[in-house]
């Protein structure tokens, strides 16, 4: 898995990319989610453990807007709510769809953006205790002078 650039130095094709490449592995695991057999924290263990790496992929880099925060948030509900099942009312029997704060409740792990802003954060404190002489290191310490040519 690689990483998408463009001229205009946009995530959005990347994230675009990576997002297929999530639902690609959620549909092969959609079995599973689908059964019931298994427990639901076991259902969460198997999204935790196999459909969001694939999504984390490089996500240490990215600088995300509110608009790729949404795309990768409704991701994470949308599998979410295939797992933890439609709402039943107790008093009418009816199914509905699980809404955002049931969903915070019942998926007590950190969203999928607290996790990427948590990646960011270990990778700044790695590239801060890195040597002066590392790649990375200057890269991002790097001050340009002068002007840049057309």
């Amino acid at each position: 898995m690689g990483t998408n650039l463009t001229n205009q130095n946009s995530i959005q094709e990347e994230i675009k990319s990576i997002l297929k490449s999530g639902n690609a592995c959620y549909h092969s695991v959609q079995n599973l989610s689908y059964s019931s057999l298994l427990s639901k924290n076991l259902k969460i263990q198997i999204y935790r453990n196999i459909i969001l790496p694939v999504v984390l992929n490089g996500s240490e880099t990215w600088s995300l807007t509110l608009r790729e925060e949404r795309r990768l948030w409704v991701f994470e509900s949308r599998v979410l709510r295939r797992i933890f099942g439609p709402k039943r009312d107790e008093v009418t029997w009816q199914c509905g769809k699980l809404h955002k704060e049931k969903l915070n409740y019942l998926y007590t792990s950190p969203n999928i953006v607290r996790v990427i802003i948590s990646r960011k954060m270990r990778w700044a404190e790695n590239v801060a205790c890195m040597g002066k002489r590392r790649g990375v290191c200057r890269v991002s310490v790097r001050k340009p002078e002068g002007k840049r040519p057309l």
